[in-house]
């Protein structure tokens, strides 16, 4: 009897490895959720497929963090209906729905508490609820909106009609791009570059150049940056394991090292943290991580929907908020929620969650600030820094010209506002950032408005994270003065010149001299004058009154860098004749003098010469002299007694 339980028990031992191994080899098709095991064996169909040429203007795949009036849905629902309810206080839900479900659908949202006015049902019928694989992919083709239709990579005839659906609903543009794609496994910047793993490849013939020149004409996206997928699984959709934040910052998923996987992940953060984003520094690369294993954490699934990020949540509350924080950290001013979904047949899956589930629509008539040519790093030493970008207003609406700005702060402190203008160039606008320092830090954002009361920044962030640089080591450089030959040989003028050698604008003041106020000065330019980088001031020296013994001088030049002095040598063979000045004593005045001039002392001549040392009036034996007839400006008295001693004077005629 033992003998024969003992076989049975053997018997029973054998037939379940058996049936454990044919469990084991039977793929789960509920776990992949995005085919059934009839579909697995079923060919792609795109019998409704038409190829057409790609836009002839210019265009510009948007990104899921640009504005967005609407998001998409399927009903019967892939979400929990509390989720709809946040959806339609953000934006309008376009919910797909066939006419024999709408009541159903319509019934369903009003006992949640959904705003109906901000719900619209667009009859089609569906195969699935993935709107995000096979829904539309926006555009802009120049400033007019369209949509860009591929091969849904599912045998699932409806679902692939879905973009010409949304065409004739909205009455714009389709273009039919000849490669079969999936939404779930794109992802774009906004600004021409894109994210996609190998499957793209694989499901294209492994044509690459085909693929990228299809990408490049369609859609605008280049560069188009596909990478292995790190899951090794079967969606190979890079929104389960990656997402862009912002055109600077993606979002990838960390596994713990004793995961197989590990290596696969962190050689496409790596990929990421070495690979310069479109304005022209490495991804920032923000990590979220997940347990692995059979622990539920979808959180690269999420929705950004405007201002509010929405991540569904796994079944670890540790993890959840450590996804939650990375979030918050990534996108400062958002709204992050957290979306439990615990519905019957609709959870959530680590590979297929809530962006899989949803797909926004963008805004036909956004505010699109594009400042490419970002400044970041340490700059070279300019006196200010232009800023350039362009405003393309969708609406069609004028632009505010008094609110296209640059915001920019100077080593933290308070930020300072520049007012852009046009450049000429087609919707271009530039803006200057000035009164940094050396080694100045320098955070800036730009910012527009048009008459549609749109408002946009870049970064969308604005001063939570700025675009950031910082000024070079600068020594400001004194100007070079070449002075030639300043030496008075003969009765005849001398002249030097100011030269700006420094890489930055200075001011000319004022030229004088400082010792005995006897020489005037003639200018190429009118003081104060400003010389730029490479320009000279030339300067004529005249000698207005000679006075004898004084054998040099020193002229004063004031500048913006401040006081500089150069000396002027006179020749003494100049003096022959005059007089030495000695004792002589007398009192000139007033300064300025207006119709006469008096003078106390024992006078035997006065003479007055211009600002040139021409003389312009000699008077013998007076006292009181009418000036009258003397024109504005500045002359030099000189007064002389019986024994020819003399003093002169400068003084300033006045009306």
């Amino acid at each position: 009897m033992k003998k024969i339980l003992l076989s049975f028990a053997v018997i029973a031992l054998i037939f379940s490895i058996k049936v454990n191994a044919q469990e084991q080899k039977t793929p789960d098709w509920k776990r992949w959720h995005y085919l059934s095991e009839e579909e697995m064996h079923t060919p792609v169909r795109n019998e409704n497929f038409v190829e057409t040429d790609p836009p002839t203007g210019t265009p510009r795949f948007v990104a899921e963090f640009e504005p967005m009036q609407g998001v998409m849905i399927r009903y019967p629902l892939g979400i929990p209906t509390s989720l709809v309810v946040q959806l339609a206080n953000n934006c309008h839900v376009y919910c797909i729905v066939s006419s024999s479900y709408q009541n159903s659908a319509q019934g369903s949202f009003q006992s949640a508490g959904v705003n109906m006015d901000n719900v619209t049902f667009v009859n089609a019928q569906s195969d699935s609820y993935w709107v995000r694989d096979y829904g539309p992919w926006y555009i802009f083709e120049d400033t007019h909106p369209a949509i860009v239709d591929n091969i849904y990579n599912r045998p699932r005839p409806n679902d692939d009609n879905m973009s010409g659906v949304f065409a004739n609903f909205w009455n714009i543009p389709m273009y039919g791009m000849n490669l079969q794609h999936t939404g779930g496994n794109m992802m774009e910047d906004g600004r021409g570059h894109g994210v996609s793993d190998d499957l793209v490849f694989q499901e294209n013939g492994n044509n690459e150049t085909n693929v990228r020149n299809k990408m490049r004409d369609y859609l605008g996206i280049d560069p188009y940056h596909v990478t292995i997928d790190p899951q090794g699984d079967y969606i190979a959709h890079v929104d389960c394991w990656g997402k862009y934040l912002a055109p600077d910052k993606i979002l990838i998923a960390q596994l713990p090292q004793s995961n197989p996987r590990y290596q696969y992940y962190e050689q496409v953060a790596e990929y990421f943290e070495t690979t310069n984003c479109c304005w022209g520094y490495p991804y920032h690369v923000y990590r979220v991580q997940e347990p692995g294993g059979n622990t539920l954490a979808p959180y690269t699934n999420s929705l950004i929907l405007n201002k509010t990020v929405y991540v569904p949540l796994g079944t670890n509350s540790t993890y959840n908020e450590q996804a939650l924080q990375v979030y918050r950290d990534a996108m400062p001013g958002y709204e992050v929620v957290g979306v439990v979904n615990n519905g019957s047949g609709i959870s959530w899956e680590n590979t297929d969650a809530l962006h899989c589930r949803t797909r926004g629509v963008m805004d036909f008539g956004m505010l699109f600030v594009d400042h490419r040519n970002v400044i970041f790093g340490e700059q070279e030493w300019q006196d200010s820094i232009a800023v350039t970008s362009k405003f393309i207003a969708y609406s069609g609406a004028d632009l505010k010209q008094d609110s296209l700005l640059v915001y920019y702060r100077i080593d933290g402190g308070e930020y300072q506002v520049a007012h852009m203008t046009a450049t000429g160039e087609p919707d271009e606008y530039v803006g200057y950032i000035k009164g940094y320092q050396s080694e100045s830090s320098i955070d800036y954002y730009v910012f527009g408005a048009d008459e549609s009361g749109r408002r946009y920044t870049q970064p969308v962030f604005a001063e939570l994270d700025p675009h950031h640089f910082q000024m070079e080591t600068h020594v400001p450089a004194e100007p070079t003065i070449s002075v030639n030959d300043i030496t008075f040989e003969e009765d005849e003028p001398a002249t030097f010149t100011i030269t700006n050698n420094t890489a930055s604008p200075f001011d000319v003041n004022s030229i004088s001299e400082i010792e005995y106020h006897y020489l005037d000065f003639e200018t190429s330019e009118p003081l104060p004058t400003t010389l730029q980088p490479g320009e000279s001031l030339d300067v004529t020296v005249y000698i207005a009154i000679y006075t004898k013994g004084y054998v040099n001088t020193t002229i004063e030049i004031i500048s913006s860098l401040g006081i500089q002095t150069i000396t002027v040598e006179i020749n003494e063979t100049i003096f022959d004749g005059v007089a030495e000045n000695e004792a002589a004593s007398f009192e000139v005045y007033p300064n300025p003098m207006n119709s006469t001039l008096y003078i106390n002392g024992d006078v035997q001549n006065v003479t007055i010469f211009n600002a040139i040392g021409q003389q312009v009036m000699s008077v013998d034996n007076a006292n009181e002299i009418n000036v009258t007839d003397l024109n504005e400006g500045v002359y030099f008295v000189r007064v002389s007694d019986k024994n020819g001693n003399s003093v002169v004077k400068k003084i300033v005629k006045s009306r």
